[in-house]
């Protein structure tokens, strides 16, 4: 697609989303609690309630394996109608519902007329030694794939295009497995709104950095004080809001929701990450955990009781990581959130200048691969053994693929051709660490370690 049509595509969009704005302009003020935050209520809410658009219906759904390449495409159609679904779920990432037999998936809500909507389980309900785990990153989301092939099913139906359709010819939606581009979704639509959440028309596309984020578990959320891995912005179930605000999504529904993310907020305080389902050798382990709080507590806090988790921001200079994260949310992002509805008009600590990355707690650490703010690094041997890193790596897609020996992804390393001549480096099956904003540098803290001090700590990050 030229530039110019891009350019013709996204002024029509922009046009068009002006005869969706509800009601008029007027600033939203800070609702009471109706009721008490409950958290049942609000994973009840996340399964059965669509916020935004659908992006597809169940035909098509039924219908995608027809677009698939071979051989995937003759095996799902000498397929049953159940094996064909448990087919596409693994090939986008997709999940069944705990202790839920009718076959909907964990990561859509899917109505009465058969209309798939995203919910936040899309990127933040995984699978845990093979079974759904809601909360646990999604390690296998498909994203970029799912869209793309449900867009190629629409048109072979003749079936008209969704938002989503039209969103992801204009910006890439997660360039590899497991990614997504979610921090970027936010700033272009905050782009088009004041700070009253009211929708401004004619407003020209912003200049990004479009960049891969990895998810991080939910488990985490009771412990942080922030959200976002620059813990810019204080946590508050507002803030969670953000990624409803498709366009026909005027400020009175963010008004009215507000309940709703009062009780997703209270159910995300209320997760616990898994505990680690193997064997873990309590002697090495408990090695492990003095050497871990002599040089890693610091920042990622102490696990004992009480555990203490400091909530530190090491800087980019410390740190090392890839910064194209850092750099792309703009002074003026983060201070344009800090003046809009989301954190209560600045009522809510905002970081303007954040120095660099939040160290995260590590409970159920083990359960959180890939690691890193991009999901560069595939297992925590890994992350403990920096220049053992692959260049170039493949994740095997089974739910169930668990390196124990390095507690992590199962992978496939691959050899590394010169830059610019490894087209199948940009196959989203394929982690290219050469490519822009996903760096496997940085975090070299662990070298300071011997080896055997090393497996000790490997040990005791089971035991969180």
């Amino acid at each position: 697609m030229t530039l110019e049509r891009r350019q013709v595509i996204w002024a029509l969009l922009v046009t068009l989303s002006s005869f969706f704005l509800l009601g008029t302009a007027q600033p939203l003020t800070a609702d009471d609690p109706s009721t008490a935050a409950d958290p049942s209520r609000g994973y009840t809410l996340l399964l059965n309630k669509a916020y935004v658009p659908r992006y597809f219906d169940q035909q098509v759904f039924d219908q995608v394996w027809q677009v698939w390449p071979e051989p995937l495409r003759s095996a799902a159609e000498k397929a049953t109608s159940e094996q064909r679904r448990e087919l596409a779920f693994a090939r986008y990432g997709l999940t069944s519902r705990p202790g839920d037999n009718t076959g909907l998936p964990l990561q859509f809500v899917v109505d009465h007329e058969g209309n798939w909507t995203p919910n936040c389980f899309f990127c933040h309900g995984g699978s845990v030694s093979g079974a759904p785990y809601p909360g646990a990153p999604n390690a296998q989301l498909a994203m970029q794939t799912l869209i793309k092939e449900t867009r190629a099913t629409k048109l072979r139906l003749g079936k008209p295009f969704d938002p989503v359709d039209f969103g992801s010819l204009l910006m890439p939606l997660g360039t590899t497995r497991g990614t997504t581009n979610a921090v970027i979704f936010g700033v272009i639509l905050a782009a088009f709104r004041d700070h009253d959440l009211n929708i401004l028309p004619g407003i020209p596309r912003p200049q990004v950095t479009h960049h891969d984020m990895d998810a991080p578990p939910w488990w985490y959320f009771q412990k942080k004080q922030t959200l976002y891995a620059d813990g810019f912005a204080e946590k508050g179930h507002r803030g969670l809001m953000q990624f409803a605000m498709d366009r026909s999504n005027g400020p009175e529904k963010f008004r009215a929701w507000e309940d709703d993310f009062r009780h997703i907020f209270a159910y995300m305080e209320s997760l616990t990450p898994p505990p680690y389902p193997a064997t873990v050798k309590p002697d090495l382990a408990g090695r492990g955990r003095l050497i871990f709080e002599q040089t890693c507590a610091e920042c990622h806090g102490t696990y004992g009781e009480p555990p203490e988790y400091p909530n530190r921001i090491v800087p980019i200079e410390e740190i090392g990581t890839d910064r194209v994260r850092y750099d792309a949310l703009t002074r003026e992002h983060r201070q344009s959130y800090r003046d809009n509805w989301f954190s209560q008009y600045g009522k809510e600590k905002v970081l303007v200048n954040t120095p660099g990355y939040l160290a995260p707690p590590l409970d159920g650490i083990w359960a959180s691969a890939p690691y890193f703010h991009n999901g560069s690094v595939p297992t925590l041997w890994h992350v403990l053994h920096p220049q053992e890193r692959p260049t170039v790596w493949k994740r095997q897609t089974q739910q169930s693929a668990f390196d124990e020996q390095h507690v992590g992804l199962r992978i496939d390393e691959l050899s590394p051709r010169p830059a610019g001549t490894n087209r199948a480096s940009a196959s989203p099956e394929i982690f290219d660490t050469r490519r822009p904003g996903k760096s496997a540098q940085g975090h070299r803290f662990p070298e300071q370690l011997s080896e055997s001090e090393r497996a000790a700590v490997l040990e005791y990050l089971k035991t969180l």
